[in-house]
């Protein structure tokens, strides 16, 4: 028998838990290379971004299990909210104090397995309390979009802090709103409280058992290849706009987030007048047109460019929330976005920041400026061979509703 819907809380809770979630991520995240580069530290951006793709093989499956089996979501968000708080303090200490790259390295590490499960609960806490999640996700989705681009222009408009870190220490306030917030959103209990449990299942490794259907594992692993280009987006835009001549960079960037609200409200009819694997391989198309506007390498080819990462975000990733939700055992909510957070931000992250990086440094020379035409030409036909492989191996045919998979026993 499938799980009965818990009923539904404030549609004005949910949507303002989203907002609050994003913002601090977008006022850490996108003037992250411009910050590190003003202490002095701009060597180690590729090895920061890649802290989180390190985290994201430890802590995703493992919080997502508790979540899932053991604490109800929002408890366990609220925790991580927490030190999410304190850890990123940490960070922007290191960074002020002038310590040793280990020491900075450390606290960036911390930061990222306290606060990249954070996503992934948050957004399995509103699927929990939708009856429609196809028609229902896209606009309170689009909240913490919303969220995001308020974040961005604190920090360029209000806070003009792209390169220092008063911007870091406000996002850590946010967090512990974040946390207080969490205390207006009902404590669902888990979902899956069968019993006794393997170290797999305590482990939340059992996840990895949704990639053997074959659409799903086509989905996520296009999800994985596709955040290798991706990656590339936030660190090296904001470069490439600053050798560019704009100043206030994070305000630019969240052009990226106008068309993403743009798309998820019409989201759902997207979903219901195309088959699925049209709106898919539409995001990743509109990739490598975004990229192919990046490499001309003027500033209005560049702005065009990024107001497109609206599209090709939303039409891949939303959807493929979505999907996870309607498609799979409600019992594995979390954890299959756990793992989606794992595939993406692990391996897709990890590979696309290190050979982001390479490759920045291989078009990069200390005499000369950044070839960015040639970094963004490596960066689309990368994008095209993802959307090439997704094209040919995803077919949606004879696909079973979410019931289809059940956990193994």
């Amino acid at each position: 028998m499938p799980l009965s819907k818990p009923p539904q809380t404030s549609r004005r809770r949910l949507a303002t838990l989203f907002f609050v979630t994003a913002m601090p991520m977008g006022m850490w995240g996108v003037p992250l290379s411009t910050v590190f580069n003003a202490h002095g530290r701009g060597h180690l951006v590729p090895w920061v971004l890649s802290a989180s793709s390190i985290a994201a093989f430890i802590s995703p499956l493992f919080t997502a299990a508790l979540a899932d089996q053991r604490m109800a979501p929002v408890k366990l968000m609220r925790w991580l909210a927490v030190l999410t708080s304190i850890t990123l303090v940490l960070t922007c200490t290191a960074l002020e104090w002038k310590m040793s790259d280990a020491a900075v390295l450390m606290a960036v590490q911390l930061q990222a397995l306290v606060s990249l499960p954070m996503w992934s609960i948050a957004s399995s806490i509103v699927f929990s309390q939708l009856q429609d999640a196809k028609r229902q996700f896209g606009p309170l989705r689009a909240f913490a979009t919303a969220g995001w681009m308020a974040g961005c222009w604190m920090i360029s408009l209000v806070l003009q802090s792209d390169e220092s870190l008063v911007g870091a220490y406000t996002a850590a306030g946010l967090w512990l709103v974040v946390g207080g917030i969490t205390f207006l959103i009902p404590a669902i209990p888990p979902t899956d409280t069968s019993s006794p449990r393997t170290w797999v299942q305590i482990l939340g490794l059992d996840a990895l058992s949704l990639l053997r259907h074959r659409d799903h594992r086509i989905v996520f692993i296009t999800a994985a290849l596709y955040c290798m280009p991706l990656a590339a987006f936030y660190p090296y835009t904001a470069l490439q706009l600053k050798d560019l001549g704009v100043t206030s960079i994070a305000a630019m960037m969240s052009l990226a987030q106008t068309t993403e609200i743009l798309v998820m409200l019409v989201l759902a009819g997207l979903m219901t007048r195309f088959r699925l694997k049209w709106v898919f391989l539409s995001g990743i198309l509109i990739c490598v047109v975004r990229y192919s506007l990046n490499a001309v390498n003027t500033l209005p080819a560049v702005l065009i460019g990024t107001t497109l990462h609206g599209f090709a975000f939303t039409l891949y990733f939303i959807t493929t929330q979505i999907y996870l939700e309607e498609r799979i055992d409600p019992k594995w909510r979390v954890r299959a976005q756990a793992l989606l957070s794992l595939l993406m931000s692990g391996v897709g992250n990890l590979f696309g920041y290190l050979g982001g990086g390479w490759w920045f440094q291989a078009c990069s020379s200390p005499d000369a400026p950044t070839n960015w035409q040639l970094f963004w030409i490596g960066e689309t036909a990368l994008t095209a061979a993802v959307c090439l492989f997704f094209a040919l191996a995803y077919k949606g045919r004879g696909t079973q509703p979410s019931s289809g998979l059940k956990p193994q026993t």
